[in-house]
């Protein structure tokens, strides 16, 4: 009953691991409420307050909390319901409960992409975060992210004006509108998508509650896009966390004199992946999602900053509106012509055979396990961190310093191969 799976959810005492642990246990959290104290002793780990807070068997707060939901209308998603994201269920601390307005899109059938950053974000940042939301839309993608202002809000507005699927996950009660000035925004995304939160209705923000939810962004998502960040933000929570639970990270390269770009230049120093378009992310799950994917020929660039950017820049409070110019273009000369003839932008020749065996040698032994990965022609990134024992963070910064080097490639769906082959 879902009066049972609002009471196990509610046990405080209880980590997330816990609960699933007991879950993995009890098969069902109505038979859990129903065992007893001496039951619950032969579960490994479990604290003397986690066991208490079992034992008490009181389940008049559940049963509010589930009248609420009946009277505001919000869903509610348990652990083992059908709709339940796959994605979510293998991080190790899935929530057991989610909390809905709106419609749940298909999250198994389709490529999700979260999109994150700073709530005081440049001009370039804000209009690159509604360009990419646009493109990731465009492109099929669903799109997940906090709903907080700046990047998060101006990624989802784009997809939303491009007739996208779009999921914002709260760190508050799923009927709380935070911040408030984001209220067309929920009812937005409640339109066109959903509104998530493992809170219980009613539950406001604090501190705590936002790097709790980041989980569930990166959990529900392939891949996690960071469009501006400084050094000490939530975005790079949500990366850290997507890189934990294997999944993609990508970053847009940014300022490097600006302290917001900090964080999200030092994620593409440290190996994620560098995206400048909607298709850079899509591209790589055209393999897994191929009835979904399609190529957005008609970017969405924008070349001036619409009312809802100045808003947002106003909001911030940020004067780095001022570094985001269109700029010139210069006009047609046959001079012009001639020098871009003349320079070579091409990619360079080769280097010789010996040359590159030269530089195998100066390879690290992680960087040597993918290159005999490869030996065999083109193979899936999965596979090859599967072959090699790599975690997915430490396998994307090898990938990237290969290719770098010029000694790998990389392919659509995910796939990669060596740069001669």
């Amino acid at each position: 009953m879902q009066v049972h799976w609002i009471w196990l959810s509610t046990r405080l005492g209880l980590s997330d691991r816990d609960k699933r642990a007991l879950l993995d246990a009890y098969r069902d959290p109505e038979r859990l409420y129903y065992a007893d104290r001496d039951s619950y002793d032969l579960i490994p780990g479990l604290t003397s307050q986690g066991k208490d807070a079992l034992c008490d068997k009181r389940l008049a707060e559940a049963e509010k909390i589930l009248d609420t939901c009946m009277k505001k209308r919000l869903g509610l998603l348990t652990y083992q319901d059908a709709a339940y994201p796959s994605a979510l269920k293998t991080i190790p601390d899935p929530p057991l409960v989610l909390y809905y307005k709106g419609r749940l899109p298909d999250f198994d059938g389709s490529p999700v992409i979260a999109v994150v950053g700073t709530r005081k974000a440049t001009a370039y940042g804000l209009t690159t975060a509604k360009r990419l939301g646009t493109e990731i839309a465009r492109c099929g993608g669903i799109l997940v992210s906090g709903m907080a202002f700046g990047i998060d809000a101006m990624a989802m507005e784009g997809a939303l004006s491009a007739g996208g699927t779009v999921v914002g996950v709260l760190g508050c009660g799923a009927d709380v509108v935070y911040p408030r000035r984001n209220a067309a925004l929920f009812k937005d995304t409640e339109a066109c998508g959903c509104i998530l939160s493992e809170f219980a209705p009613g539950t406001e923000p604090a501190p705590w509650t936002f790097p709790k939810r980041n989980r569930i962004i990166s959990g529900l998502s392939n891949g996690t896009l960071v469009v501006e960040a400084p050094e000490k933000s939530g975005a790079l929570i949500t990366a850290r966390l997507a890189a934990e639970q294997g999944r993609d990270v990508y970053a847009v390269p940014g300022n490097i004199d600006l302290p917001t770009f900090a964080g999200s230049n030092r994620l593409l120093r440290d190996g994620a992946a560098m995206v400048c378009s909607g298709w850079d992310i899509l591209c790589e799950y055209e393999g897994l999602y191929p009835d979904k994917i399609r190529k957005d020929l008609a970017a969405a660039h924008l070349t001036a900053y619409p009312d809802e950017v100045a808003e947002a820049v106003a909001f911030g409070e940020r004067s780095e509106a001022k570094v985001a110019q269109k700029a010139a273009v210069p006009a047609a000369s046959p001079k012009l012509k001639k020098d871009l003839d003349r320079k070579t932008i091409d990619k360079e020749p080769k280097g010789a055979y010996s040359d590159v065996n030269d530089l195998l040698q100066t390879l690290s032994g992680d960087e040597q396990a993918v290159i005999q990965a490869l030996q065999g022609g083109q193979r899936l990134v999965d596979e090859v961190s599967a072959e090699t024992g790599l975690a997915a963070g430490r396998l994307l910064m090898v990938l990237t310093a290969l290719e770098m080097k010029g000694l790998i490639k990389r392919l659509p769906g995910r796939c990669i191969a060596r740069a001669n082959s």
